[in-house]
């Protein structure tokens, strides 16, 4: 199968065999076809079986606690699925659904034995491999669960709200105090006899009656709008908290989840690094040498 040897030549698992272990691996592979829509396997269910990828590409996923899709690669021809499972002998830590009619070649722990008896140096290839992997899925799920309190609420705001907001963020300002300013100082010039030989308009003399009932009427109307967007940041900082206690929630179980997982690794790493000493280390000759 020299096409089959030449896909696994693209993969770092199996790129330290040569072009004739490759062709001896292929062969020993079986081929799997699933139309596009259906599951390849679901969250937990029993692994040790990687894909090869022929033809076709497939959908990785799996549901977090608040029950959102969180989709972490589609792979395509020459990219491998199912691969941790395949590791460690443990369940399915994702799903994977059938994108386009998939082809691909089915790889058991059988044939990683084979492997590592070739090439016991693959071990840590697979180990910076695994690695990598972890680390695309520890910068996905951290950029998936970082959702911009301000994007949550900006899409769901009224006009009303909306005109709320610029008022309240408005009359906090200089520019509104110093307007403000300007108007008080003319209208008191306007009303008050300060220049021999001036007579101004008057229309509103000393006490300033309407001046006052002016200034109140925008306090009552500006403390209603401040009070608007008070409610509004409150609401804010509801989602906020909702939103860092999922954030927390998520780092929690990623870290718990990758401690097991690499446990899991390093053992069976150890333990089949030892078995690949006892393996290839030379017998011990009687005499005292080695033969």
């Amino acid at each position: 199968m020299p096409t089959d040897a030449a896909l696994l030549a693209g993969v770092p698992f199996f790129q330290y065999l040569d072009d004739d272990e490759r062709e001896v691996l292929a062969r020993q592979l079986d081929a799997v076809r699933i139309p596009a829509g259906q599951l390849v396997f679901q969250v937990n269910d029993p692994g040790g079986t990687m894909f090869v990828i022929r033809q076709g590409s497939v959908e990785v996923f799996f549901k977090d606690d608040t029950g959102e899709r969180i989709v972490l690669e589609t792979p395509g021809p020459g990219e491998v699925f199912g691969e941790v499972s395949f590791l460690d002998a443990g369940t399915r830590t994702a799903s994977v659904v059938v994108i386009e009619d998939l082809e691909a070649l089915a790889v058991d722990r059988d044939d990683l034995d084979h492997l590592f008896r070739i090439h016991p140096e693959a071990g840590l290839d697979i180990i910076a491999a695994m690695g990598n992997r972890l680390r695309r899925t520890v910068q996905l799920l951290r950029h998936t669960a970082s959702r911009n309190v301000n994007a949550e609420v900006e899409d769901r705001r009224s006009k009303v709200e909306k005109v709320a907001d610029w008022i309240a963020e408005f009359s906090g300002s200089i520019t509104f105090l110093m307007i403000h300013v300007v108007i008080f100082a003319v209208w008191i010039l306007l009303n008050v006899n300060w220049l021999p030989g001036w007579k101004p308009p008057m229309f509103d003399p000393f006490p300033f009656g309407l001046l006052t009932m002016v200034v109140s009427l925008e306090a009552i109307i500006l403390s209603v709008f401040v009070l608007l967007s008070q409610n509004r940041q409150a609401a804010k900082e509801h989602i906020r908290g909702d939103i860092e206690y999922e954030v927390n929630l998520k780092a929690e179980l990623e870290i718990a989840h990758l401690h097991e997982k690499m446990d899991r690794l390093h053992q069976e790493a150890v333990g089949r690094l030892d078995e690949l000493q006892r393996l290839v280390k030379p017998p011990v000759d009687p005499l005292g040498g080695r033969s």
